[in-house]
């Protein structure tokens, strides 16, 4: 089959959707290759992370070709594109990002676009209001356009048929492994690096993500305050490293801590290349994410595939990612967030449940097996092509 991407975030965007289409390419290009891939990318002179899919010299590249189109990126990913696909026999095209070109259902190539999540509905006030009705407005053409949905969680699947009212039937869950970094033997002496050049403490809760409202890190503040009245009485609170993007919700935090005098209890950690990420995994107690609504929440994944106990919200999706033996908390209980990063820290048996339950949900998510789901969604799609040529021709 000669298959078309959307890799304008592959291409472009370091982390969420550029992990995610990258994610997919290779996978696909490593576990199927008898297929012929095709990459359609608006910006020849913007592809910082292209590289980074190690099947790239056996995919084909293509930017737009006419000036015109140079000149107006945007708009060739949108309609222009339509011409290219047609020209190099583009069977079926996925929309990676939640779009699909305008009028793709008119030109014969079947098409396929992944939803990761519709917060913007769900939670609008997180978004701007003229995002929103940019991003209703693609999302929702997409959904009715495509052939087949590809929905990354269970949850985003009954937003999907929540808000868009698309039909079950036309909707594939497949979920996103994470990089084979975070399950790949890491050298002591690579951890103790580590360790030194960013002053790392021997134990520590860790957080990775946006350092964003919705994101909820606040709740862990509060449990780190709850933690340390507890423990007047005897003992040191395991300290939190968040590693993320500086914000303002992240002065708001610093500012709450210093007030209930535990400042020392939170590090914030801006810039950490990815390759010293899953470093960061290995070394920590137990990992926390409790944001209130995601897609899917790879860094629960991406934390058990590591062997560290995961602690997450309940309210969306974060137990399909995370699996059964790890903790999750409601996202406005300071106690209980505690408790969990408690048990989750505390040798025993529970920690090593977690971890061991962990690391066999984590196998679930193989490339193998992710990419025998997404061929089943792409021939789901021609199947469909096929049944209404003949419905036509009877």
């Amino acid at each position: 089959m000669k298959i078309g991407f959307d890799a304008k975030r592959a291409a472009q965007n370091r982390t969420g959707l550029g992990n995610y289409s990258r994610f997919v390419v290779r996978t696909l290009s490593e576990q199927m290759p008898q297929n012929d891939y095709h990459l359609y990318a608006p910006r020849e002179s913007r592809t910082p992370y292209i590289g980074e899919i190690p099947t790239l010299g056996d995919l084909g590249l293509h930017f737009p070709e006419r000036a015109a189109w140079r000149l107006l990126p945007s708009l060739w990913r949108s309609r222009g594109i339509l011409a290219d696909l047609r020209r190099d026999g583009i069977e079926l095209y996925h929309g990676l990002s939640n779009e699909l070109p305008f009028g793709i259902s008119g030109t014969g190539c079947r098409s396929v676009v992944t939803i990761h999540d519709l917060i913007f509905v769900h939670c609008p006030e997180y978004y701007h209001p003229i995002d929103r009705l940019i991003y209703n407005y693609k999302f929702g053409r997409a959904c009715r356009e495509a052939d087949r949905v590809v929905a990354v969680s269970e949850f985003t699947k009954r937003e999907v048929m929540r808000y868009y009212g698309v039909a079950e039937e036309k909707i594939d869950v497949v979920y996103q492994g994470c990089d084979p970094a975070f399950g790949a033997p890491i050298a002591r002496g690579t951890l103790d690096d580590v360790r030194r050049r960013y002053s790392l403490p021997p134990r520590f809760v860790l957080y990775v993500g946006s350092i964003e409202r919705r994101k909820n890190l606040m709740l862990v503040a509060q449990a780190a305050a709850v933690a340390a009245k507890r423990a007047r009485g005897g003992g040191v609170p395991v300290p939190v490293v968040a590693v993320g993007r500086h914000t303002p919700y992240e002065d708001e935090i610093r500012a709450y801590l210093h007030k209930e005098g535990i400042a020392e209890a939170f590090r914030f950690v801006h810039g950490v290349p990815f390759a010293d990420l899953p470093s960061f995994y290995r070394l920590a107690t137990a990992f926390v994410y409790p944001s209130r609504i995601e897609g899917f929440g790879i860094p629960m994944l991406e934390a058990i595939t590591s062997g560290v106990p995961a602690i997450g919200c309940t309210g969306s999706c974060l137990e399909e990612a995370g699996g059964p033996d790890s903790l999750y908390v409601d996202p406005d209980d300071a106690p209980a967030m505690a408790d969990a990063i408690e048990t989750a820290c505390a040798d025993g048996p529970r920690r090593s449940r977690m971890i061991d339950g962990g690391r066999d949900y984590a196998l679930r998510f193989s490339d193998e097996r992710l990419a025998r789901d997404l061929m089943e969604t792409y021939r789901r799609a021609m199947e469909g092509h096929k049944a209404e040529n003949t419905a036509r021709r009877s």
